[in-house]
């Protein structure tokens, strides 16, 4: 089984104060954040896509990513499971003034930064035209995402006639996670006043982001 962190594969630049490798964490940033930049190497060039994924971490050490896509995109023609392809999964991120640090008003040494957290979780992905489990997967994604709306759709809300033709424009695909990244940048390198300073910025703001790395930095400082 390979570490969480996979060293050996990464290709994602980490300062260690900021490296988040627990599998748990990274999952339920998947989760929360679905909406996947796929990058693949297809008829020797580089496509990237965006695609909801879903995470299955029953299965596998790292967990077993899976989406779909429409037939007419033809990346799943190198989906083969000898290809290499990287999941990158974003989450809250934040524009960061000095003028937030109490340091900055007593040395001006403070310049501007990104506070921000991401995954990257890399594979060998391979298609699957099983209509059953397009169906299978096609639930388990809805139901995630609906899962917080007053009046949940589901599949079966749908005619089974106009289902069965979606479905046969689409084709699955499975990538069990070989290694999986995590960079969680939320001012850790800050003495604990500044990060303070940020948190209260942050806070004045009020919008669901700033809020969100709000949280987070107050995680980290704990």
């Amino acid at each position: 089984m390979e570490s969480a962190s996979g060293h050996d594969q990464l290709t994602m630049y980490v300062q260690p104060q900021f490296e988040e490798s627990r599998p748990a964490v990274l999952h339920e940033l998947i989760r929360t954040h679905p909406l996947a930049t796929l990058i693949v190497i297809h008829n020797d060039d580089i496509a990237v896509n965006h695609i909801p994924l879903f995470v299955n971490t029953d299965k596998g050490d790292l967990g077993v990513l899976q989406g779909h896509l429409p037939r007419a995109n033809s990346i799943w023609e190198s989906f083969d499971g000898k290809t290499k392809c990287v999941a990158v999964f974003q989450g809250p991120a934040t524009y960061i003034s000095p003028s937030w640090y109490p340091s900055k008003h007593e040395h001006g040494k403070a310049v501007p930064t990104w506070n921000y957290v991401v995954t990257h979780a890399h594979g060998y992905p391979r298609a699957v035209e099983d209509k059953d489990w397009l169906l299978r997967h096609l639930n388990k994604l809805t139901d995630q995402q609906e899962s917080n709306q007053r009046l949940p759709w589901r599949v079966c809300d749908a005619p089974t006639e106009f289902t069965d033709k979606m479905l046969s424009h689409i084709i699955g695909f499975e990538m069990p996670i070989v290694s999986i990244q995590g960079k969680w940048k939320v001012s850790q390198n800050r003495p604990a006043k500044d990060q303070l300073g940020v948190i209260e910025n942050l806070l004045k703001q009020g919008d669901d982001n700033a809020m969100a790395m709000a949280d987070l930095i107050s995680q980290q400082a704990t």
